[in-house]
C-alpha cells in the first residue's frame, strides 16, 4: 500500500510527477503542462528548485507544486578544495582561505594599534591599563605583524589571479583534463566534468520515490538524469515507471558557462535518453536533432509553445485587470505601435528595434514583460533611446501572465521578434511567435531558420536579417504599410486552432494514454460555470479553444 503522502485526494487516472530545475512560477510551458495533465484527470505533483532552504507548496489548478531545497554540496570544484601547488604556490587553497587570512592579518594590527594607543593614554593620566606593557614590548609583534601582512596581501593576490586564471576552464591544462575525461569515460565523464548535477537527484529522489509515481515527466535536460534514474530505481523494484523526457533546448547549442559546462551536460544528458519511453520537444527541426543525436527510435512528438486560451477559473480569478496597451503607451488609436514581448538581453535584438526608431517617425515600440529598472540589460535599452533621441516612443510595461499575452497585444499593429543567430533561437518557435499570432498581429521577424521559415510559409508577416537595422526598417515599413495583407493569413482553416496549448495538452495526454494504456481517456468535460472563459482578441474572430 501506498505511504499518505502518495494517495490521491480524488479519483485519478494514475500519479504523474513532473520535474523542473527552477522555481516554476517564471515557467510558462511547465505550468501549462502540469496544469492540463490535471485537468485531464492524471494526478500531477510538479517538483521545483526552492528558492529558499524550506519546501514551498501551492497548487495550479489540481495539480500540486512542491518546491524542494536543493543544496550545492557540490558545486565546489575539485581544484577549489586543494592546494594549487602546481599553477601558483604560493596562492591559498581558495578565495575563502585567502580573505579570511586577509581580514585575520588586519585584525592583528587593528589590535596592536589599539593596544599601542592605550599605552599613550595611560602615560597622558587616562584611566585604564594599557593592555600592551610598553613601547618595547610591542615593537616586535608590530614588525611581525606588517611582515605578515605583505605575505598575505602577497598571496591573496596569488590566490586571485589563480581564481581569474582557473575560473573559466579554458586554460591548456583545463582543456587538456577536460578532454581526457570525455575521451576516457564518455557520457559517464558528467561525473568528473559536472559532479553537482549529483545535487538534483540527491534533492529530489527520496520526494519522487515516496510518491510512486506511475509516469515521470522531465523537463529539460538536466531532470532528464533526475527523471531517468527515480525510473530506474522503481524498475528494479518491479514497479514499470514509465519516463517521458520533454526536451526544450538544444544542450551543444546552448552557451558555455565554463570550459565543462557543455562537455558535462551534453555527457549527462546522453547517458540518460537511452531511459526514456517517449520524448516530446518544442519545434520539428528539434525534433529531428535529438533523433539522429541520441539514435532514437522514433521521432519526437512536437508539442508547441502555444497560449492558453481558456485559462483555469483560479487563474482568472486571481489576475489584476488589464489595462489598455495604447493607454499604457499613451498613444491613441492612429500612432503606429510594434510590440515586442519577453526578456531584453543582448541576443534577443531589442536594440535593433530602438535603433530602428529614427528611421520610423511616429512610430511607438511596447516592450512588455520587463521588469524596468532592475536589469542592467533595461537600462541600457534606455540608455539607447535617450541617445538616439526616441525615448518618448519607446515604452517599457511589466510583466503579463502568459495566459494575458495575446489579448493585451491585440491593439498593437504589428509585433516583432528580432533574435540573434544562435543554433537553440534557429530551432525554436518561441512563446512569443504564438502568442503574437493569436493576438491576430502582423509579424516582424529576424531570419533565424524555423520561425522564418514558418512566417515566409503562412505569410503572416516579413523577415529580415538579423541584427540589420536598414533591413528592419524596410520590413516594418512594409508591414505598416499594408497589415492587412499579413493578417489575413490567421483565416486560414484550422491555423490558430492548432495554436492553442489546448491542441498541444491532447497530445501530451495521448503520449500519456499510450504509454499507461490500461488508463482509459477522461471523457471531455462539460462546462462547470467556473467563470473562466475563452480569452478573446479584438482583431477578428475569437481565437478558438480546442
Amino acid at each position: 500500500m501506498k505511504p499518505d503522502s502518495a494517495t490521491p485526494s480524488r479519483e485519478t487516472r494514475g500519479r504523474v510527477v513532473m520535474l523542473v530545475d527552477n522555481g516554476v512560477k517564471g515557467d510558462s510551458r511547465v505550468q501549462k503542462a502540469a496544469r492540463s495533465a490535471a485537468e485531464a484527470g492524471w494526478d500531477v505533483v510538479l517538483f521545483g528548485v526552492s528558492p529558499t532552504v524550506k519546501m514551498q507548496k501551492w497548487k495550479l489548478g489540481d495539480a500540486e507544486v512542491r518546491l524542494i531545497p536543493k543544496p550545492a554540496h557540490l558545486e565546489p570544484r575539485r581544484h577549489d578544495l586543494r592546494r594549487p601547488l602546481l599553477r601558483r604556490p604560493l596562492a591559498y587553497r581558495s578565495q575563502q582561505v585567502a580573505r579570511y587570512r586577509v581580514q585575520a592579518a588586519k585584525a592583528w594590527r587593528s589590535d596592536l594599534a589599539f593596544r599601542q594607543a592605550a599605552i599613550r593614554a595611560s602615560e597622558a593620566g587616562h584611566p585604564g591599563n594599557s593592555a600592551g606593557g610598553s613601547k618595547a614590548r610591542l615593537l616586535v609583534p608590530r614588525v611581525s605583524a606588517k611582515v605578515f601582512s605583505k605575505w598575505v596581501a602577497l598571496r591573496a593576490r596569488e590566490t586571485r589571479l589563480l581564481h581569474k586564471q582557473r575560473n573559466p576552464l579554458t586554460a591548456p591544462l583545463d582543456r587538456t583534463v577536460t578532454a581526457l575525461w570525455s575521451k576516457l569515460l564518455g557520457e559517464r565523464s558528467w561525473r568528473r566534468l559536472m559532479p553537482n548535477l549529483w545535487d538534483f537527484e540527491l534533492a529530489f529522489a527520496k520526494h519522487i520515490d515516496d510518491l510512486q509515481p506511475d509516469l515521470i515527466h522531465a523537463h529539460d535536460f538536466k531532470m532528464l538524469g533526475v527523471g531517468a534514474r527515480a525510473a530506474v530505481r522503481a524498475r528494479a523494484k518491479g514497479r514499470p515507471v514509465k519516463l517521458v523526457w520533454d526536451a526544450h533546448e538544444f544542450v551543444p547549442g546552448l552557451p558555455e558557462y565554463h570550459g565543462r559546462w557543455l562537455p558535462g551536460h551534453v555527457a549527462w544528458e546522453k547517458e540518460h535518453a537511452v531511459f526514456a519511453d517517449a520524448v516530446i520537444t518544442v519545434s520539428p527541426s528539434l525534433a529531428e536533432m535529438l533523433k539522429e543525436g541520441h539514435g532514437l527510435r522514433e521521432l519526437p512528438a512536437v508539442v508547441l509553445n502555444a497560449p492558453v486560451m481558456k485559462p483555469g477559473a483560479d487563474e482568472v480569478e486571481g489576475a489584476a485587470p488589464l489595462g489598455d496597451l495604447r493607454e499604457l503607451c499613451g498613444i491613441g488609436d492612429a500612432t503606429p505601435l510594434l510590440a515586442y514581448v519577453g526578456g531584453i538581453s543582448p541576443v534577443r535584438g531589442v536594440e535593433t528595434i530602438i535603433e530602428g526608431l529614427p528611421s520610423l517617425p511616429d512610430v511607438h515600440v511596447a516592450l512588455v514583460s520587463v521588469t524596468p529598472g532592475k536589469m542592467k540589460a533595461v537600462a541600457s535599452t534606455q540608455k539607447l533611446a535617450n541617445d538616439l533621441g526616441v525615448a518618448d516612443r519607446v515604452h517599457f510595461l511589466p510583466f503579463v501572465p502568459h495566459w494575458q499575452v495575446p489579448e493585451f497585444l491585440s491593439d498593437a499593429d504589428a509585433a516583432v521578434s528580432p533574435l540573434h543567430h544562435l543554433t537553440n533561437h534557429e530551432l525554436a518557435l518561441s512563446n512569443k511567435f504564438f502568442e503574437y499570432s493569436q493576438a491576430r498581429l502582423p509579424l516582424i521577424v529576424s531570419d533565424i531558420r524555423t520561425m522564418a521559415d514558418m512566417v515566409k510559409s503562412t505569410g503572416q508577416g516579413e523577415v529580415f536579417r538579423a541584427q540589420d537595422t536598414e533591413d528592419f526598417v524596410r520590413a516594418t515599413k512594409a508591414v505598416l504599410a499594408d497589415p492587412v495583407r499579413y493578417e489575413k493569413a490567421y483565416e486560414k482553416p484550422g491555423l490558430l486552432e492548432g495554436w492553442t496549448w489546448e491542441a498541444q495538452a491532447e497530445i501530451i495526454d495521448g503520449i500519456y494514454s499510450e504509454l499507461l494504456p490500461d488508463r482509459p481517456r477522461r471523457s471531455p468535460a462539460e462546462p462547470d460555470g467556473s467563470g473562466a472563459e475563452d480569452v478573446k482578441n479584438t482583431k477578428g474572430s475569437d481565437a478558438a479553444s480546442v
